[in-house]
């Protein structure tokens, strides 16, 4: 596969390398430009096309932060919320997420000879194991009991382990934006923690921003012949992560203790990480407002993920006709009584 200095385009192969921020200016310089984006190429960025394909990997590019999350000051915690840190049944399965996910895209990226799209993916690969690095050192911070991280094995169906990533990132994204504005608002964990993280979900938001014109690029540049047998794939891709979260991940560490991890956190999980009592209506409602939100500051004909958003309104919707139809029965069964 190669050499990480050769696949990342150049950049150091740990965020420790990376040059230090010379002041605060250029730190909320740099959150700016990460957050906000518009291509000088004037007219519609048709997906297949040059200009869109240049598009989405100068995006990528510029909205790059050099400093953030790479600066961290873990904030000190109190014994209380130390605990409610130390206790989500989560930090397991993230680094190995995020080891995963830089394994497999590294692994594309490989492989793509277009220079833009080869470069942009390197780049997403490089900021996944930047990732993992801040999730590993916020575990030694906090002195969080980890299972011992299984091999990283480099995937036999590279495309496969790419769109799983790609897929499974839209998914977790969407609802991870609304679980950390509730967790924000509710003010369960300091404002130092969750301003730690800002960055990293800001991150997220140009990966899937990324593989979303991946994607629709992808499907415009192929064969004709070769798009069936891809589109089945896409769809064994959504089975298999429909599967995947209703299972729940065990691991075993050094000292014989099971770590039980609920695949499905960021929808389930909202009681761990809130005092805050919400629907799952309104829970929906609040990851649309993120997401658009999160999406707002780049260049509007860039395409958006579009699959989780429909699929949170259809769980809004049958949600709100239940509240209504359960509140009618339970007002008529009070007046029987």
């Amino acid at each position: 596969m190669g050499s990480l200095s050769d696949i990342y385009s150049h950049l150091p192969e740990s965020m420790d390398d990376l040059p230090a921020p010379p002041n605060a200016e250029a730190v909320a310089e740099a959150d700016f430009r990460a957050r906000h984006w518009l291509s000088p190429i004037r007219g519609p960025l048709k997906p297949g096309s040059e200009e869109h394909k240049r598009a989405l990997a100068a995006m990528f590019r510029d909205t790059f932060n050099p400093y953030k999350p790479s600066v961290i000051d873990w904030p000190k915690l109190d014994p209380e919320t130390l605990h409610r840190v130390t206790s989500l049944p989560i930090w397991d399965i993230a680094v190995q997420t995020e080891g995963k996910a830089r394994l497999r895209m590294a692994a594309y990226a490989s492989l793509v000879t277009d220079p833009d799209v080869k470069d942009a993916i390197s780049r997403n690969a490089w900021e996944e194991n930047r990732h993992k690095e801040v999730l590993s050192k916020m575990v030694a911070a906090y002195n969080i009991p980890m299972a011992p991280e299984p091999p990283y094995v480099e995937p036999k169906d590279v495309e496969w382990a790419y769109l799983v990533t790609g897929f499974s990132e839209c998914v977790d994204s969407f609802f991870a934006f609304g679980m950390f504005e509730l967790a924000k608002r509710s003010g369960y964990f300091p404002e130092a923690l969750t301003d730690t993280f800002e960055p990293i979900m800001q991150e997220e938001c140009r990966h899937i921003l990324l593989f979303a014109n991946w994607l629709a690029w992808y499907r415009a540049v192929m064969p004709w012949w070769r798009r069936p047998f891809f589109e089945a794939k896409v769809w064994a891709v959504w089975g298999f992560l429909a599967y995947e979260r209703m299972s729940l991940a065990r691991t075993v560490d050094d000292s014989g203790q099971v770590h039980t991890q609920d695949n499905n956190f960021t929808v389930t999980g909202t009681k761990e990480v809130t005092n805050i009592q919400i629907s799952l209506p309104d829970f929906m409602d609040l990851c649309l407002e993120e997401d658009d939100r999160r999406f707002a500051g780049y260049d509007p004909r860039l395409l958006r993920p579009t699959t989780t958003p429909a699929i949170a309104k259809v769980i809004r919707n049958v949600g709100r006709v239940w509240e209504f139809t359960s509140g009618i029965f339970k007002a008529n069964g009070k007046k029987a009584a």
